[in-house]
């Protein structure tokens, strides 16, 4: 290792399985799952408005967007059209290919995105009907039910957390009971929730930095990114915990060798946490091994650190996050990051790069690896204390991000990223993984890729 991602042979994958199902530590699958599917409709709501105000160019508009017309062409293929089509029956009295026929394609949108229809608009992503099976549809949230009963499964019992938004637990919560009657398993769910916590929204600012007010005269308070979610995640008390994003999921036919990479890197993790426990262990037995924990440290993301901060480096979190083969992906990678204390194994986004340093922008283009939020962490130290995960975070790389309220331009600040910034001085292990095991959902046209038939 020691030089970035770390490749494993057949061999070795097989026996990190076979480390991980030995062990008997508790284990949870973590799912941030609060943000809306707003975005993933972007390009249907921007038709829907031009097309209400002049609904005779609908023919013209789609040749201009084709986007939408795949949308269009491709409608019976989603996940969604069945009862979507019941729903223009029920209310329109006529099918959803029928009103396509007549140049109601307003109409269909308005009954796919807003609240009087599916709100598909509006909805977490983790709501939405992603894939179709012979006799029923599936959630994001039903598929990561699945997954978890494939790898998360511990002497019988599923351990599976989900951040939800406030407004949405409740039928985030009824949807994913009824999705567990639906599995046919002896094992027992145990679904825990929680929320982003109020007390770490941060204020809004115009563009010229003064405080952002609403059309109330208050300042305007916003959620500050995923990075707010390393609370939720310390707040949790099993030992080995995975941590996947909602979107990034895919039908039961493809799931194989999700799970397969998913138990490798737990086992690597488990195989670092023993090796490193050992050293703490030997450490505080006056014994000396510095030069086995220096080496142990760079495979583990960090070097050329001062010999006496050894014994601190080891006694910190650590995490596996596998990395798939950039392939012009827009986010960030594994890179090599220099600090005052040494060189760390960072996951670097592109918010994060000096854009007018050509040296950086150089070496973030020529990146080999990709990050597709794909982590196994251990929470607990070598004397199997929890770890306090805030004390690990890098404050210093928060970022502002463009963003609207109403449609007023405006500049939110954001913790740093939970991947990110928020676990900088942890220990880190990047393993590459296969390219299957990434497959989100950011254009609804995605759910049309054949990772997700």
């Amino acid at each position: 290792m020691g030089q970035g991602s770390k490749k494993l042979s057949d061999q070795e994958i097989e026996d990190f399985i076979s480390l991980y199902d030995e062990t008997d530590l508790s284990v949870l699958k973590f799912v941030p799952a609060s943000g809306a599917a707003t975005r993933m409709f972007k390009s249907l709501f921007a038709f829907e408005e031009e097309v209400n105000k002049n609904p005779e160019a609908v023919n013209q508009l789609l040749l201009e967007q084709p986007e939408v017309k795949t949308f269009f062409d491709e409608i019976e293929n989603f996940a969604f059209h069945d009862q979507l089509d019941q729903l223009m029956h029920d209310q329109k009295n006529q099918k959803v290919q029928e009103a396509i026929s007549n140049g109601q394609h307003g109409q269909v949108l308005s009954l796919l995105l807003s609240q009087s229809g599916l709100n598909y608009g509006k909805l977490p992503k983790g709501l939405l009907a992603f894939h179709q099976y012979e006799d029923h549809s599936r959630t994001p949230a039903a598929e990561h039910l699945h997954e978890g009963l494939a790898y998360a499964n511990q002497s019988g019992q599923v351990n599976i957390h989900f951040t939800v938004s406030p407004e949405h637990q409740t039928s985030f919560q009824s949807q994913v009971e009824e999705a567990i009657e639906k599995i046919e398993s002896n094992a027992k769910f145990q679904i825990s929730y929680s929320t982003q916590k109020s007390s770490t929204d941060t204020i809004a600012a115009t563009p010229d930095f003064a405080p952002f007010k609403d059309q109330q005269d208050q300042f305007l308070f916003r959620p500050a990114g995923h990075g707010a979610l390393l609370e939720n995640l310390d707040a949790l008390e099993e030992d080995i915990i995975f941590i996947k994003n909602i979107d990034n999921v895919v039908p039961d036919r493809l799931k194989e060798e999700t799970i397969r990479y998913k138990k490798a890197l737990a086992g690597v993790l488990l195989s670092y946490q023993k090796k490193t426990y050992s050293l703490l262990k030997q450490l505080e037995d006056g014994m000396d091994v510095n030069e086995e924990a220096i080496q142990l440290l760079e495979e583990m993301g960090a070097r050329d650190l001062d010999p006496s901060q050894v014994s601190e480096w080891l006694n910190r979190p650590i995490r596996v996050c596998g990395m798939v083969k950039n392939e012009g992906e827009p986010g960030g990678g594994p890179f090599w990051v220099k600090g005052e204390s040494g060189d760390t194994l960072q996951i670097v986004e592109s918010a994060q790069v000096d854009a007018s340093n050509a040296e950086q922008m150089e070496a973030f283009k020529k990146g080999t690896h990709f990050n597709p939020v794909d982590l196994v962490i251990g929470s607990r130290n070598y004397r199997r204390e929890k770890f306090d995960l805030i004390q690990y975070r890098d404050d210093e790389t928060g970022f502002i991000s463009e963003k609207s309220h109403q449609g007023r331009q405006l500049l939110a600040m954001e913790l740093p990223g939970l991947w990110n910034g928020a676990m900088a001085n942890w220990n880190t292990i990047f393993v590459e993984v296969p390219l299957i095991t990434f497959n989100p959902v950011k254009s609804v046209n995605d759910l049309l890729k054949p990772t997700h038939h």
